[in-house]
């Protein structure tokens, strides 16, 4: 199977990678030509087979995802396909679909969620759009999924939108835990009673109902700067959040615990608080996101969503 893979960042890079290594022949594309298998998108599209031609799309949301779709519209033609799989807003799907299928184009969205460790661990895949291209696809969704039965990494969530629709609310989900995660760790260290912070975290990686991957990778964090010192505790939102706590007002659905997250990061852009440093060096962790160096503030910027997780 062939396919082609726009964008060779951080996500894009190491998905092109566990591809290759699953045996599916990847053509990928970047701007930047250190990265890139070919010079252009035109060249992607020539290197693959017309009617059967795919095309993971994985740049920034917003812009740079219409863009490149609208470039693809002028390429690509009946019976070919593509995929978007940053971090857009589920609503702009329902659009590049409808325009795509003017010309004969199939699309289908996934929410993709496992950061910088996919590339060894697999990556968790939300899916929305045609059963019929959904199939077409499982070859690739099962050599990026992580191993096990398929229906602990992958879904078909519904139709188009659902899949970016499905990732919205699991990156909502993702702000509440490490806010509790982060919020535990600094009442630990507000008082003296409990002399081995990080010690008392990794204690409960084993056995404890609150086990899980966040929490490895901040003891991890802890292990690598045992007081964070080195981190600024400024968190950036990838937009997801925002949209999830949208989405509630709207259904009138209660979310205190992700809207409370959520404002806890705006906070973290107006004073000092450890909880932050430990939410900063999470992200960092498993979704490989700059931190800022300890007493670097600057003024918050609005988000315009990036291509991965959290």
């Amino acid at each position: 199977m062939h396919i082609g893979l726009v964008g060779l960042g951080k996500m894009g890079a190491n998905m092109r990678e566990r591809l290759r290594v699953g045996g599916i022949e990847v053509t990928g594309y970047d701007r930047n030509p250190d990265v890139s298998d070919v010079a252009s998108l035109a060249d992607l599209v020539a290197a693959m087979s017309a009617g059967e031609r795919i095309v993971w799309v994985m740049v920034p949301s917003g812009a740079p995802t219409r863009a490149v779709i609208d470039e693809l519209g002028g390429l690509l033609g009946a019976g070919d396909l593509v995929i978007e799989g940053g971090n857009s807003h589920y609503a702009e799907d329902a659009v590049h679909a409808a325009a795509l299928a003017e010309k004969g184009i199939h699309y289908i969205d996934v929410g993709v969620s496992g950061g910088v460790w996919g590339r060894e661990n697999g990556y968790g895949l939300m899916v929305g759009g045609d059963e019929a291209q959904v199939a077409r696809l499982l070859p690739v969704f099962d050599v990026l999924r992580p191993e096990g039965p398929r229906e602990e990494g992958f879904v078909h969530a519904g139709a188009v939108g659902a899949g970016h629709y499905a990732k919205m609310v699991h990156n909502g989900i993702e702000y509440g835990l490490m806010q509790a995660y982060a919020e535990g760790y600094e009442l630990l260290e507000a008082k003296d009673i409990v002399t081995d912070v990080p010690g008392t975290l990794k204690a409960w990686t084993r056995g404890t109902v609150v086990r899980s991957w966040l929490l490895d990778l901040l003891v991890k964090a802890l292990e690598e700067d045992n007081e964070l010192a080195a981190i600024d505790d400024w968190v950036e939102d990838s937009g997801e959040g925002r949209w999830t706590v949208d989405e509630a007002i709207d259904a009138a659905v209660p979310l205190p615990v992700i809207s409370a997250a959520l404002f806890a990061r705006f906070a973290s852009r107006q004073g000092a608080s450890p909880a932050m440093k430990a939410v900063a060096a999470l992200r960092q962790q498993f979704g490989g996101h700059a931190v800022r160096a300890a007493g670097q503030h600057v003024a918050p910027e609005t988000p315009g969503g990036v291509t991965s997780a959290g």
